[in-house]
C-alpha cells in the first residue's frame, strides 16, 4: 500500500521521496527566490516579460540607472532567467525561464489582489504592506 502525499508538503511531486533530492529541490529553490528577491530585477522582468528589448529601453522602463540595471541583468543572466544578444554595440535581452516568469505571475497576482482588498489579505499581503508603509 503507497503513502499518499501530505497535502501541505512543500513538495507536492511524490517522487521525491528521498532525503537528498528533496535537499536538491529546496536548494535550487531557494537560489531562485533569492534571484528574485530584488524589486528591480522583477521591475525589469516586468519590462521584458513580453518581448526582448535593449539596456537603454529597459533603463527607461525600471526609471533606474544604467549601471545598476546591467547589474542586475548580469544576476538574472547568470542565474539563467534571462538570455541575452549583442547587436553591434547594443545588448538586448529577453526572457529564458517561463519557469521563473511564471511563478513571478503567480506571486505578483496574488499579492496584487490581496492588497486591492485588505480584508482578504494573507500573510504575504501584510508583510508587503508593511514593508511599502
Amino acid at each position: 500500500m503507497s503513502a499518499l502525499p501530505n497535502p501541505l508538503s512543500l513538495l507536492a511531486y511524490p517522487t521525491v521521496e528521498d532525503d537528498e533530492a528533496a535537499q536538491r529541490v529546496f536548494t535550487s529553490a531557494a537560489e531562485l527566490f533569492g534571484v528574485l528577491a530584488t524589486p528591480l530585477r522583477l521591475r525589469i522582468l516586468n519590462a521584458i516579460c513580453d518581448r526582448e528589448k535593449g539596456v537603454n529601453d529597459i533603463v527607461d522602463a525600471v526609471h533606474s540607472t544604467q549601471p545598476n540595471v546591467s547589474q542586475h541583468l548580469k544576476v538574472l543572466y547568470l542565474a539563467g532567467i534571462v538570455t541575452k544578444r549583442r547587436l553591434g554595440n547594443q545588448i538586448y535581452y529577453k526572457v529564458q525561464s517561463e519557469r521563473a516568469m511564471q511563478l513571478c505571475r503567480t506571486v505578483c497576482t496574488q499579492i496584487a489582489i490581496e492588497l486591492a482588498d485588505p480584508d482578504a489579505m494573507g500573510e504575504v499581503g501584510r508583510l508587503a504592506s508593511k514593508r511599502s508603509a
